[in-house]
């Protein structure tokens, strides 16, 4: 699998996530679970939406 996401997004990915998913840990809403996909993404160094959205693009 091919990374699609920078250094710099990865970092700022994995601080998004790590604050959002700690939010929803310490008694946040629900939704702020959502903080796993920024922390996954960052790991892998593959973000499905980038991909997703290139490939449209290139079929402009």
């Amino acid at each position: 699998m091919r990374k699609n996401v920078a250094y710099w997004d990865r970092l700022v990915r994995y601080l998004v996530g790590i604050v959002v998913l700690t939010w929803a840990l310490i008694g946040g809403p629900f939704w702020a679970f959502l903080g796993l996909y920024p922390l996954l993404t960052a790991s892998w160094g593959f973000c499905p939406l980038y991909f997703m959205i290139a490939t449209l693009r290139a079929h402009r």
